[in-house]
């Protein structure tokens, strides 16, 4: 399967504290069980089930802060389902068809680059990192740096990971005369065992972890 890097959602306001424990409940199997004075008070044994619906409902997509126009609500968005529709040779009716894109957020116009990267992850959102990507990176990064990819990791953390790969990307291509890379969306014509190729990664993923780590989103490791 291989690592892919998940944005997680951003708590909504009063929830952050909240946010952060529940999902160390569900992720770590640390559900506390009922202590005596609960179930004398007939409180119900929490279950993850029921922690997950709770941390899903009290966060903020992530498709927000890519600026990514929703069906339904944006006029480019609704355009571009319609499009799609016509590009259809069995056609639904159309008032089903919009019905069932509703609230869907258009990845592929989203305004912010940075947290839609070209490294991506096949039968996932389009924001999802494909950080299996990073492997080949190892050997310019060192191990310590290179697997922290893969654990979860909350805002602040990604942040902080994002900003260690920067600066080992900008010393690696002032060594190397690839400072170009910094800037490329795009990754570049070369062999995957190069270093461009390989920075090139790295530079997209600290480019990726810096926008969601500073516009409060953590991500999920899955692998």
């Amino acid at each position: 399967m291989g690592l892919d890097m998940r944005p997680m959602g951003k708590p909504k306001p009063g929830f952050e504290k909240r946010f952060e424990e529940v999902f160390i409940m569900v992720t770590q199997n640390k559900i506390p069980k009922r202590k005596l004075i609960d179930k004398l008070k007939g409180k119900k044994q929490q279950t993850k089930e029921a922690l997950l619906q709770e941390w899903r409902a009290n966060q903020i997509p992530s498709y927000e802060a890519l600026k990514a126009p929703r069906v339904g609500r944006d006029k480019e968005a609704d355009n571009w389902i319609r499009s799609r529709y016509d590009e259809l040779e069995q056609k639904p009716l159309l008032e089903s068809f919009l019905k069932e894109y509703e609230g869907y957020y258009v990845i592929e116009l989203a305004k912010e680059l940075d947290g839609v990267p070209v490294y991506i992850a096949m039968g996932q959102d389009e924001n999802v990192f494909r950080g299996e990507f990073l492997r080949n990176c190892v050997d310019i990064l060192g191990e310590d740096l290179a697997y922290q990819a893969w654990s979860s990791k909350f805002a602040t953390e990604t942040l902080d990971y994002g900003n260690k790969l920067m600066v080992t990307a900008d010393r690696l291509a002032e060594e190397n005369g690839l400072k170009h890379l910094k800037e490329q969306r795009l990754p570049p014509d070369a062999d995957e065992d190069t270093m461009e190729s390989k920075l090139h990664i790295v530079y997209s993923l600290a480019r990726w972890l810096i926008f969601y780590g500073k516009n409060g989103h953590g991500y999920e490791a899955d692998f």
